[in-house]
């Protein structure tokens, strides 16, 4: 593993109304003492060429640039700048990683630049709430009640409250998923809730809620008994298709433990079909993780020794193709071993052409590069194990200026 120790750090204030404020976004590292001293350039550009120039900046420097001076403070932070940033210049997806097991304080890093930034993050209030992304926008959910959710943009702190949403309280186990529809900024979350029958071990109650943010209404899409099936905590909506895992609760062998459903949001399914889009998990699995890719299936997931199959001996990436599984890649041993002592279940999240691993047991990151099929360590995060039942998880989301809930 690489020994990277340096880091940067920002602070962004709580912004108030949906307005971005860049005046609190300081730099603390030395590279604040080599800013330059008066830019000439900003005497002659008009404008719109300077509006330009800036909107090919990272994220992180349009905060810094936008303390400058009034002018670029007014570019940086109108409409029509953050509208042209986001078609400016592509940013790969960040990942949170959450570095207290109780309160929701951590580090987000960014693949570029490969640093590490201090963000508040707004609504969420610990760290183990339940936690979506699409497109710049964040759904989280509360692990209590299950009837706390929000909807946010990390970077803006733009937040919005959701009503509570129907279905049984207290389920047993809930998934969370979030869709933005880019050309309408409109968005869909979906909870997906599982219960037990009282009294019935292998019959569980399941349900499918879906919020629409144009009717910013809730709608129970669908309900059904599963028997010998459970759902779980882990579901991802890809063009318009809800997938989410489900578990079994007795009977078949160990290659049958987790499934996978798919359902089309488009268009409901009569009572009693849903489990006819069963598609059964490439291997045995230790804990499935999915994501959405580019519009496309992808799930990472714990292979189990073939002996005992709750014990992970790897890591594999497998991609969707009608109801086909592909394999993609394996995680090389030597990353693996990387990790130190790997838990059967992990943290792995993604979006666009990155995928993030992250063991529960250190803040230790891992990052795969879908489209070169490429492995690296992300530089070292700036914090460090501090108790031996301290617990790390995280969150993959895209750094957008422009959209909000």
């Amino acid at each position: 593993m690489e020994e990277e120790i340096s880091w940067v750090s920002h602070c962004i204030d709580n912004v108030v109304s949906c307005t971005v404020g860049f005046d609190s976004f300081s730099e603390l590292n030395e590279e604040a003492d080599r800013e330059g001293s008066a830019v000439s350039m900003d005497l002659v550009l008009p404008d719109d060429l300077l509006e330009r120039i800036l909107s090919y900046l990272p994220i992180a420097s349009t905060f810094r640039a936008g303390c400058v001076c009034k002018r670029w403070h007014e570019i940086v932070t109108s409409k029509r700048f953050l509208w042209n940033n986001s078609h400016a210049l592509l940013q790969k997806p960040w990942y949170f990683m959450f570095t207290s097991s109780d309160d929701p304080i951590g580090y987000a890093y960014d693949p570029i630049p490969r640093k590490w930034y201090g963000i508040d993050l707004p609504c969420i209030e610990k760290s183990n709430w339940f936690i979506a992304s699409s497109s710049g926008l964040v759904c989280v959910m509360d692990n209590d009640s299950r009837s706390e959710l929000f909807v946010c943009n990390p970077i803006t702190k733009c937040c919005k409250g959701l009503d509570e949403p129907p279905g049984p309280k207290f389920p047993d186990y809930s998934a969370l998923a979030v869709s933005v529809n880019r050309s309408t900024r409109s968005y869909n979350v979906t909870i997906i809730k599982s219960k037990q029958v009282p009294e019935n071990f292998f019959q569980w109650d399941l349900s499918i809620h879906l919020y629409d943010s144009e009717t910013k209404e809730w709608l129970t899409d669908l309900t059904e008994v599963l028997t010998g099936w459970r759902a779980g905590d882990e579901s991802v909506i890809c063009d318009g298709v809800l997938y989410f895992l489900i578990y079994s609760i007795g009977g078949g062998g160990p290659d049958n433990r987790h499934g996978l459903i798919m359902y089309n949001l488009r268009s409901r399914l009569p009572y009693g079909l849903l489990m006819r889009s069963f598609v059964p998990v490439p291997c045995s699995l230790t804990c499935g993780r999915l994501m959405n890719l580019k519009d496309k299936l992808v799930m990472v997931g714990g292979i189990g020794k073939h002996d005992r199959p709750g014990i992970i001996k790897g890591i594999g990436i497998w991609l969707l193709k009608g109801r086909e599984w592909q394999e993609i890649a394996r995680m090389p041993h030597k990353y693996f071993q990387g990790f130190g002592e790997f838990d059967d279940v992990f943290a792995s999240s993604g979006t666009g052409d990155l995928i993030y691993i992250q063991s529960y047991g250190a803040p230790t990151l891992l990052v795969f590069d879908f489209d070169q099929k490429q492995w690296k360590w992300s530089q070292k995060c700036p914090v460090i194990k501090r108790f031996p039942l301290q617990l790390f998880t995280g969150f993959c989301f895209e750094p957008r200026l422009e959209i909000a809930p």
